[in-house]
């Protein structure tokens, strides 16, 4: 099974100021990153300029939700920054988005602390000798804000039981108020649905779930049953649909193993167990084969190093390994590229495909084309554009789920509810930047009735 219209035939976005001017002879030609991996017009930009001055670390709306990962390149080091309040959001890597323009933002969100800045000359990597990175590597950022938020928030005031009520009203007698129905799932976060599911419980001794499948039915149906499942039995049930009966759906095996965290991959293989008396191996090995299936047995462990801090030497001769084991030599050693990107933090990994680039002068995407096929490739693809950028990679999920003759609703709605809480404003800014317009927009041209109005109200304008 294949991604529908993947990869696009027309080639992917190319993004402004890629590459770096003067170091065209060692980046990859534009357009064969899909994702963009710098701030676009540039980063470094080509101009003059610097940073502005940075305020206080107090200025972070809900500062203390904020990690910085060490300092952030020397003031002066990357002229020709855009004025705060100008510059697109910075991605690049697991949720490393800035927090989103808008009410409250002021804007762009400000930079880090000031004393961060301190110095000047170019950025201070550790890994290499002195601290500095070789040529022709421009310095990335050593720190970026971990920052992601999601489109739905727990509710204030929040009342379960007066929820419930509000439900039983929905549902009772002839006909349904279906807007009644999204004005509560659409507000409440997942913890706060199923305390509204035991609390209509508790008051009427029925079950909510067998209640809202009787007076519902087609996507709305399905979109609002996932959101009242708990987020790791929806990975779960996801994963088990998938392997279930006549057919495998792979790319929503690649979809959910490959990007998600050690802990909730932990928690999903447990749940799966309790869940289905299934062991999710077993189904795995049993539904699969080759590299493919020995990529996704590596991504049940849930065992990725996730230490944020990347060590640059490593990045260096991880890439070396790499390109040894596919570009370098004449046929492919699977396991190598099997165990560097099932075992690397997305930082590091992130690292190593920048290396990579200079090894080989070829993305590391590229090279996993050209040495691969079929779902292994994907799988393979999946875990670099995490690194890379894995609110890019969702946007573009989202993108195909959509584009073209009819919708891969159910693609869609699994996307929109399993980020809804995580990282869905950061999709939404890589879905405008990448395609030219916002998802609401292509979900509301895509969609109908209450289904879209429920997909429009949990992924917000």
């Amino acid at each position: 099974m294949s991604y529908p219209g993947y990869p696009p035939s027309d080639g992917y976005p190319a993004f402004p100021g890629y590459p770096p001017t003067g170091q065209e002879s060692v980046y990859p030609p534009a357009g064969q990153y899909p994702y963009p991996t710098t701030v676009p017009g540039g980063f470094p930009p080509s101009g003059g300029g610097t940073f502005p001055a940075a305020p206080p670390n107090a200025a972070f709306p809900g500062a203390a939700g904020y990690s910085a990962l060490g300092g952030y390149p020397a003031s002066g080091s990357f002229p020709g920054a855009p004025q705060a309040g100008g510059m697109p959001p910075y991605s690049g890597g697991p949720g490393f988005a800035v927090p989103p323009t808008g009410p409250g933002f002021g804007g762009y969100p400000q930079q880090p602390p000031a004393q961060s800045y301190a110095g000047g000359g170019p950025a201070q990597i550790p890994g290499f000798p002195g601290g500095q990175v070789p040529s022709p590597m421009p310095g990335p950022p050593a720190a970026v804000v971990q920052y992601t938020q999601g489109t739905i928030q727990a509710a204030p005031n929040f009342d379960a039981g007066r929820d419930a009520e509000i439900l039983r009203k929905a549902m009772k007698g002839f006909g349904t108020d279906e807007q009644a129905i999204i004005n509560v799932v659409a507000n409440r976060s997942n913890d706060q649905r199923q305390k509204i599911k035991a609390a209509f419980k508790t008051m009427y001794g029925k079950d909510l779930i067998k209640d809202l499948k009787s007076e519902l039915s087609g996507n709305v149906e399905e979109l609002i049953l996932a959101l009242f499942m708990p987020s790791t039995y929806y990975d779960a049930w996801s994963l088990r649909h998938a392997m279930k009966g006549a057919g495998t759906q792979e790319s929503v095996l690649i979809e959910i193993l490959c990007t998600r965290t050690n802990q909730e991959i932990r928690e999903i293989v447990n749940c799966y167990k309790s869940e289905f008396g299934r062991d999710i191996e077993e189904d795995i090995r049993s539904d699969t084969s080759g590299h493919f299936e020995r990529l996704l047995i590596s991504m049940c462990q849930g065992n990725r190093d996730e230490n944020q801090t990347v060590d640059y030497q490593k990045a260096q001769e991880d890439a070396q390994r790499l390109y040894q084991a596919g570009e370098g030599k004449l046929g492919t050693d699977e396991s190598c590229f099997n165990m560097v990107l099932a075992s690397r933090s997305f930082p590091q990994l992130k690292a190593t495909v920048e290396a990579y680039s200079r090894i080989a002068n070829r993305d590391l995407l590229s090279s996993i084309d050209r040495e691969f096929s079929g779902n292994v490739e994907r799988g393979l693809k999946t875990i670099v554009q995490c690194a890379l950028n894995r609110p890019a990679f969702f946007a573009e999920r989202l993108y195909y789920s959509m584009k073209g003759a009819g919708t891969d609703d159910s693609t869609l709605i699994r996307i929109v509810v399993t980020r809804s809480e995580i990282d869905l404003v950061q999709i939404k800014q890589m879905f405008t930047q990448m395609y030219q317009k916002t998802l609401a927009t292509m979900i509301a041209s895509d969609t109908s009735g209450d289904y879209r109005q429920l997909l429009l109200a949990i992924v917000g304008q």
